[in-house]
C-alpha cells in the first residue's frame, strides 16, 4: 500500500508491503485497503487484511504517535496487548458472523455522524462483508464504537435491491453532510467486470433511501471517496481496469470538487487525472483511495491507496 501527495502528481511511498514483512509482528499475511481519520489527537488507520490463525479477511488498525501531523511515514499497527508479535483484531465475530466470517470483512470506511432515531453522535466503521465466499456476494454493515471497544452487529444494514446491482453491494464510502449519512458504493462484481458506482443517503446510517445509479458500469469507477474542505467537497477515485488487454489511458486515479455532495455526477467538476496506472516495478494501477488534509495545512493532502501488484511481484 502506498500513498501520493499533491495535485496532479506526487511522491509514491510504500507503508505497507508483503515483501517487505511486518516486524515485529509475525503473523501478518496482508494489509489493504485503508480508511484514515483523525481521532482526538492522533491519527488512525483502519485496514482489511490477513494474520495466520484467523477465517477469512479481517479489519485491523495502524496509527500514527499521539499528536503526530498527518504523513507517510511512522505508521504503526497495533498489536495484541497479551503478545506484541501478534496482530490485533479490530472486533470479534460475536454478533456478525453470519453474514461477515466465511467471506471476510472488506473495504472499510471511518465515518462520524448523528444517528437521528437514537439522538447521538456515533462513530462507525462500515464495511463489506461476505457471508460465504471470499468473492461475494456482499452486504455493507459496520462496526460502532462503545467508548472502548469497535462493536460488530448482527445484521448487515445495507443490502442490493435494485437489478442493477446485481445481487452485490461493496466498497462504500460515506461521509455525514446535510443532515444525512451519504454513501458511495460499488454495485456488480469484479469477477464478471461490471462495477456501478451506486449513491443511496439516510438520516441514522441504517435505514436507507433508494439506491440510484450514480456514475454507469463502463466508466469502470471502483470508489468514490468524498470529504469536506473548507470551502467545498471534494472526491478522489479510482478507475480499474479487469480486462486481459493493456489499461486504457483513463485506469488510475481522479479528482473532482462540487459545492455540495451531490448524488447526481454532473454536478461535479470535470474530472481531472492525477495518477495513471503506469508500471512502477512494485505496483500499477491504484484501488481504494482514503484521502485527508492535514489539519495544520490544508495544501497538504495526502491519498492513501491500495495498489494492483504488478505481474512478477
Amino acid at each position: 500500500m502506498s500513498l501520493p501527495t499533491g495535485k496532479p502528481t506526487g511522491k509514491k511511498t510504500k507503508i505497507f508491503d508483503p515483501a517487505d514483512g511486518f516486524a515485529p509482528l509475525t503473523d501478518v499475511v496482508e494489509i489493504t485497503d485503508a480508511t484514515v481519520a483523525k481521532r482526538g489527537d492522533r491519527w488512525w488507520m483502519y485496514v482489511a487484511g490477513e494474520a495466520a490463525g484467523h477465517e477469512g479477511i479481517r479489519l485491523f488498525s495502524a496509527s500514527l504517535p499521539v499528536g503526530a501531523s498527518l504523513a507517510s511515514e511512522g505508521w504503526t499497527l497495533t498489536a495484541n496487548r497479551n503478545d506484541p508479535a501478534r496482530i490485533a483484531l479490530l472486533a470479534g465475530h460475536e454478533s456478525s458472523k453470519a453474514w461477515d466470517l466465511k467471506g471476510g470483512r472488506h473495504c472499510p470506511a471511518y465515518v462520524l455522524g448523528w444517528d437521528a432515531e437514537r439522538e447521538l453522535w456515533v462513530e462507525r466503521i462500515y464495511y463489506a462483508g461476505g457471508a460465504a465466499n471470499l468473492w461475494g456476494p456482499y452486504t455493507i454493515g459496520y462496526l460502532e464504537w462503545d467508548g472502548e471497544y469497535w462493536i460488530d452487529q448482527p445484521e448487515s444494514v445495507f443490502v442490493a435491491e435494485e437489478n442493477w446491482e446485481h445481487g452485490s453491494v461493496y466498497e462504500p464510502n460515506l461521509i455525514y453532510a446535510k443532515g444525512k449519512w451519504k454513501m458511495w458504493y460499488v454495485a456488480g462484481s469484479n469477477v464478471e467486470d461490471y462495477l456501478v458506482q451506486g449513491f443511496a443517503e439516510s438520516t441514522d446510517g441504517r435505514n436507507w433511501s433508494e439506491h440510484k445509479i450514480f456514475i454507469p458500469a463502463e466508466e469502470k469507477v471502483f470508489d468514490f471517496c468524498v470529504i469536506k474542505t473548507p470551502h467545498r467537497y471534494e472526491a478522489v477515485f479510482s478507475k480499474v481496469w479487469l480486462g486481459k488487454t493493456a489499461a486504457p489511458a483513463s485506469t488510475g486515479l481522479w479528482w473532482c470538487e462540487a459545492e455540495t455532495p451531490s448524488s447526481n455526477f454532473k454536478d461535479w467538476s470535470k474530472p481531472r487525472q492525477i495518477m495513471d496506472a503506469t508500471n512502477c516495478g512494485w505496483h500499477s494501477g491504484p484501488w481504494k483511495p482514503s484521502v485527508r488534509y492535514e489539519e495544520s495545512d490544508p495544501n497538504a493532502n495526502v491519498c492513501f491507496l491500495r495498489w494492483r501488484v504488478c505481474e512478477g511481484e
